[in-house]
């Protein structure tokens, strides 16, 4: 069955209203029948409406990229509220009858296919165009720029709305502090959450339903952890909405709505494609990179798990990170990613916008096994001096849109106890604490289990730089130790 996300819906949708619409078809139970075809191209649906007959409507995803939407209703909107509806059934995996396709549905698909064929066969090269083919070449393209801008427009518009609603709110539980947050309140935020999604901001709404979910384990438990990572996603939900309102007006404002290299789009929601970031210039031809680190979490803000692996660029040092998403509701299609042991071979490795341990994606890559050289790199490209290291993570970290921690490869004289505390020393014999950041494994731990004391001394360790909140202080979290010829993984 096809994979559909909240965020495509949303994408798709001609405003927020028919989103919105759409999805509450789909809640109430508005469907009486569900069907697909049996390649998984055609998704059917019977729904009722205002008419005196029920809407027959559908999804035709026989082009992958531009699926085509229909409906017996009287609506002009494409996609309407029932195609919406019916991609809000597919999110939900509800189960759809298998089926043949249509008569009319095939007919439909042989004139657009009929029409292609002609476009392409009568498509000439600029250069044999004459000049009235020429004009209308470029009216037809300057005509689509138009149709897409001004749906961004609307939007952008819609984002702006719904950040004015959110930034009121958060504005008032700021002012009365979050020792007020409860009962109503928590209704209040919980209402909040639900409308983001009507204004295409599902990053806000993941950061509202991480506050609640926080705040209610604080109020059960009344453990501090609960109200400092609260702060924490407070902060970040007060910065994002006051830097993606400066951002959108300005863009409105400059009518220059086109995607450019910021954090913003994919904060607030959006979905970065490949050719996008490839156009942005966020890509390497050839990259060598050497997994060194994998781990699961399950996001209760975002009802998923998220499969992390972290891969050192062999040619720089740099720790970039990779993310499969898998919603609860999907766990069945979509497969979870495993450890590689190993070096990804990527023929163009694409990069999103940020800094720090940024996001990595490609498609196809030779792997193969660790070899002398890739650890030589490792050592190589290892950082020298925690104490300078530390200066420049501490000024990441204060920046409430950046991730909490940053990865780097660190070069160390030697890892032992002082105390209860375990403690890196670099070449300098400038040290740092070791530590667990909230919500992930206990690594430190396993330092003591490791089978040989020299795995202790003189090697790199590939650790997390965070912040504890508790003690005040920069701490590193061990994730891998490299050696000369193995890397020991703490977190597995």
């Amino acid at each position: 069955m096809r994979e559909i996300t909240e965020q495509q819906i949303l994408a798709l949708a001609p405003n927020a209203a028919a989103a919105s619409n759409g999805k509450k078809i789909s809640q109430k139970g508005g469907f009486v029948k569900l069907e697909r075809s049996g390649d998984d191209t055609l998704y059917m649906g019977e729904c009722t409406g205002s008419g005196k007959n029920n809407y027959i409507t559908s999804a035709d995803y026989i082009d992958e990229n531009n699926p085509v939407f229909r409906c017996s209703c009287p609506s002009r909107q494409f996609p309407c509220k029932h195609s919406l509806g019916l991609m809000y059934e597919m999110m939900a995996k509800k189960e759809f009858c298998i089926c043949e396709i249509p008569e009319d549905i095939q007919k439909k698909r042989e004139k657009k296919q009929a029409r292609d064929n002609k476009a392409n066969e009568s498509a000439k090269p600029e250069s044999e165009m004459t000049e009235e083919e020429k004009k209308k070449a470029e009216k037809k393209k300057a005509s689509a720029a138009r149709t897409a801008k001004n749906a961004r427009v609307k939007k952008l518009k819609s984002q702006l709305e719904g950040l004015d609603l959110v930034e009121k709110v958060v504005s008032d539980l700021m002012s009365a502090g979050l020792g007020t947050l409860g009962g109503a309140s928590l209704q209040t935020y919980q209402q909040l959450a639900k409308q983001m999604g009507d204004y295409y901001l599902p990053g806000p709404q993941r950061l509202c339903n991480q506050l609640l979910i926080e705040i209610t384990a604080f109020q059960k438990d009344q453990d501090e952890a609960h109200y400092d990572v609260a702060i924490s996603v407070l902060e970040k939900l007060w910065t994002l909405i006051k830097k993606s309102r400066q951002y959108i007006s300005e863009k409105l404002e400059k009518d220059d709505v086109a995607l450019d290299d910021t954090v913003l789009y994919e904060e607030l929601g959006g979905i970065w494609k490949l050719s996008e970031l490839e156009e942005l210039g966020k890509s390497k031809k050839d990259a060598s990179l050497m997994q060194l680190a994998f781990w699961v979490i399950y996001d209760e803000a975002r009802k998923e798990y998220i499969d992390t692996g972290c891969w050192a660029d062999l040619d720089t040092g740099e720790v970039f990170m990779n993310y499969n998403y898998r919603p609860l509701k999907s766990l069945k299609y979509v497969k979870q990613e495993d450890s590689i042991f190993g070096v990804a071979k990527v023929p163009s490795a694409v990069f999103y916008p940020g800094d720090g341990n940024v996001r990595v994606r490609w498609d196809g890559a030779q792997i193969r096994g660790y070899e002398k050289g890739d650890y030589k790199a490792v050592f190589e490209h290892a950082i020298a001096s925690v104490k300078q290291e530390a200066k420049a993570v501490k000024n990441y970290l204060k920046n409430a849109m950046t991730q909490p921690m940053m990865i780097k490869l660190i070069a160390f004289h030697q890892i032992g106890k002082t105390g209860e505390h375990y403690v890196l020393a670099d070449k300098n014999d400038d040290t740092v604490l070791l530590g667990n950041m909230p919500g992930m494994e206990d690594t430190t731990i396993r330092l003591s289990m490791l089978p040989d004391s020299t795995l202790l001394e003189n090697q790199v360790l590939l650790g997390a730089f965070y912040y504890d909140r508790g003690s005040r202080r920069l701490k590193v979290q061990p994730l891998s130790i490299v050696t000369h010829d193995a890397v020991v993984r703490l977190l597995y």
